[in-house]
């Protein structure tokens, strides 16, 4: 773990060790923060949240906006939640959670006002690099405050030698949004609802390997986003970007997933193998394969991921690898290219932001910054 100076007037105390050390995807873990679903509600209106779904589901988005969700939808993905956790704890990973929150309330600045969200997903809000917790200048009004939910952690993890760092806070006017965005169609170029008005980015967005950091620009990473990651970070670290032909994209956890050093599973609708960074050419790249159908009515109408959440996996290890059941082609897949995967049931979390990967915050792995150098 890395040493921090310790937070004391005494100059002769010890230097603590820090909680938080994180480097990569893959190597083991050791404690992770899972999200809740209480006090969730159905995100507001607003076009960088409706910009990324059909014109039908954003009718019914702005009909339900702000209410809570179903009960039989909160029931059955807090069930699986519930056997998720259990999942982590009996394999050894100490798990953390953020305190709940009523969404309902109303909240503001002196630009706009909006309601909340969830907190279902640390993973959006917070990125870790080694021994430090950036919290991330989101694009979606109704997140603007999604971190105070986990300001007791963030403290108590700072107190005991972390490194905490947050970004400047966007201000979300309306000159960040294109007022004439449209999706693109097959063969249009690529177009972001988000313009370059000031930095904004998901941690979502990024995946980790040590010193190399890939990200997908998106509906809610901008340019100047990336860049502000870049020049924060330093020349120590090098940020690549993944080219996504997904026309409404958003996240990097259902394009480009690493598994292990050296080893990458992509989405192949989304990614062209050939036109990956030149770091990855001696990596083993394993083309995902079609997800399994999801027939249930009430999840096809709520969710707000697409069928690719099945790529939404968490390592516990270089070998071992937590997917969902439903997926079972996902699942013989990972075994097929030498891992063990782990089924497990969260298919009704996605209509509050995704699965696996989107539900936890690996604050924990045993690794180091170079450990992903193989």
């Amino acid at each position: 773990m890395v040493s921090a100076p310790a937070v004391t007037t005494d100059n002769a105390a010890e230097p603590l060790v820090s909680p938080v050390n994180s480097h990569n995807e893959w190597d083991p873990l050791e404690e992770v923060v899972v999200g809740r679903l209480e006090g969730a509600v159905i995100p507001p209106t607003h076009p960088v949240v409706t910009c990324n779904i059909p014109p039908w589901a954003a009718r019914l988005q702005r009909l339900a906006s702000g209410r809570r969700y179903p009960r039989a939808l909160i029931e059955s993905a807090q069930e699986e939640l519930d056997g998720f956790v259990a999942l982590l704890r009996s394999l050894g990973v100490t798990v953390t959670r953020p305190d709940p929150v009523d969404y309902k309330r109303r909240f503001g600045t002196p630009h706009w006002s909006s309601r909340g969200f969830c907190n279902a997903c640390p993973r959006d809000s917070m990125l870790v690099i080694g021994d430090e917790v950036i919290e991330t200048p989101m694009a979606w009004p109704c997140r603007y405050f999604e971190t105070h939910s986990y300001r007791e952690l963030l403290k108590d993890y700072f107190r005991r030698g972390a490194r905490w760092t947050s970004a400047p806070r966007p201000q979300l006017t309306d000159e960040l949004f294109d007022a004439d965005f449209r999706i693109p169609g097959p063969g249009e170029p690529m177009r972001y609802i988000l313009t370059e008005h000031e930095p904004v980015f998901d941690a979502a967005d990024f995946m980790r390997a040590g010193r190399d950091l890939f990200v997908t620009r998106s509906n809610v990473t901008n340019r100047m986003g990336i860049e502000w990651l870049r020049r924060h970070l330093g020349p120590g670290y090098r940020i690549h970007e993944i080219e996504s032909r997904c026309r409404t994209p958003m996240h990097i956890d259902t394009t480009f997933v690493l598994l292990g050093p050296g080893r990458v599973m992509v989405n192949p609708e989304y990614v062209d193998v050939d036109r990956l960074p030149d770091v990855l050419d001696s990596w083993d790249v394993l083309v995902a394969p079609e997800p399994d159908p999801i027939d249930e009515r009430l999840l096809k109408l709520t969710s707000m991921c697409g069928k690719w959440l099945s790529m939404n996996v968490l390592m516990i290890d270089e070998k071992r690898v937590i997917a969902e059941r439903h997926h079972t082609g996902t699942l013989r897949a990972l075994e097929r290219w030498g891992f063990e995967p782990i089924p497990c049931d969260l298919l009704h979390y996605a209509p509050f932001g995704g699965s696996f990967h989107c539900a936890t915050l690996d604050v924990r792995r045993r690794s180091t910054p170079d450990s992903s150098v193989r």
